[in-house]
């Protein structure tokens, strides 16, 4: 999609608006109602103007232009949507309630202890192995890593691991590390050198193997950081670690005391915020440049979908066209699509 041009002298014009000052907020839009004067499928050139209503006074973009430049220092507004399905796995994976860490401290999996011993990002202090495997070609890489990184090595009974694993299936290997190393935010910001900041932030997700299949997507597609709520989310538990296959050493993971806060400063540093949502009317193929520029995608848990402090802190909400009889994508999926769309912009 193209840019549209920076306007002149601050007139309200098709496709562009005026930016509000950063101080005065923006309305959220009335719960309960649906999108009324919407229609789907309009032509690219409609003037309908968002319900999402900027501060007063001030003048509002219209809802069918939706990548302008950065230049023109305006913000899309998106009417609210339906969501898409929470799953959650409790148990031994239930998220930390004193909102201290990230986790990661017992490692489990083949993939996933293998990557932990290739970074060497943070100390491991034993690895386990199921002394059933010794021969086993995938297990003796494992040990000769750790031998090389003097690592102590443990050949223990299959019952005794399979007991203190808090996997369904630690592959005879588990791993006990310190925890993982948390992000700085404004490193995040910031973006690596040479690169505008790519970042996803997840609301809500409590499962923990669609966490971790979204960090592995996030590792492969050269996402630049995750963004994961401190409290009533899951942060890196084994299943986590496993689901990840590694990736958990190699992307920046960053706590946030509250996402919708932590949006609006994103929003600050011109980093523009997208949600994913399987009923808005936008489809993600339609980002164009915008994927090129700052971004962070937005992805709601489950069920509940996009929460709606976080939805209301989104400059534009896309969805994923479905071209079969079910309506959403599992949110890892949803990931991958998201995060190497962009990726595919940014070669």
């Amino acid at each position: 999609m193209s840019a549209a041009p920076r306007s002149g002298g601050g007139k309200k014009r098709q496709g562009s608006g005026a930016k509000p000052p950063r101080g005065q907020g923006r309305q959220a839009p009335p719960s309960g109602r649906g999108r009324q004067g919407e229609q789907r499928g309009r032509a690219p050139g409609s003037s309908q103007q968002s319900p999402r209503s900027r501060a007063q006074g001030t003048a509002r973009r219209p809802t069918s232009n939706m990548v302008p430049t950065r230049s023109t220092r305006s913000r899309i507004g998106v009417p609210r949507s339906q969501a898409a399905g929470r799953t959650g796995r409790l148990g031994d994976d239930t998220p930390r309630r004193d909102g201290k860490g990230l986790g990661g401290q017992q490692v489990e999996g083949r993939q996933a202890v293998r990557e932990l011993l290739v970074a060497g990002r943070r100390r491991v202090s034993e690895i386990w192995l199921s002394a059933d495997l010794a021969d086993d070609d995938s297990v003796a890489d494992i040990a000769e890593l750790a031998r090389v990184g003097r690592v102590p090595v443990a050949h223990v009974a299959k019952a005794k691991l399979e007991a203190r694993a808090k996997s369904e299936a630690p592959q005879g290997v588990i791993a006990f590390a310190a925890e993982l190393p948390e992000a700085d935010l404004n490193e995040l910001i910031r973006g690596r050198r040479g690169h505008r900041p790519f970042l996803v932030a997840v609301d809500g997700v409590t499962d923990p193997g669609n966490l971790g299949a979204i960090l592995r997507s996030c590792e492969g597609a050269g996402v630049g950081g995750v963004l994961i709520p401190r409290h009533r989310a899951v942060h890196v538990t084994p299943t986590v670690a496993k689901a990840a296959a590694g990736a958990v050493e190699f992307v920046p993971i960053a706590l946030v005391g509250g996402l919708p806060a932590t949006l609006t400063r994103l929003r600050d540093a011109e980093i523009w915020v997208v949600g994913l949502d399987d009923a808005a009317d936008r489809s993600l193929f339609d980002l164009g440049d915008l994927a090129a520029e700052g971004i962070c995608f937005v992805l709601g848990a489950e069920g509940a979908g996009l929460s709606r402090l976080v939805r209301e802190r989104c400059d534009a909400v896309v969805s994923i066209p479905m071209l079969g009889r079910i309506t959403s994508l599992n949110v890892s999926a949803a990931a991958a699509l998201a995060t190497y769309e962009v990726a595919r912009h940014r070669r």
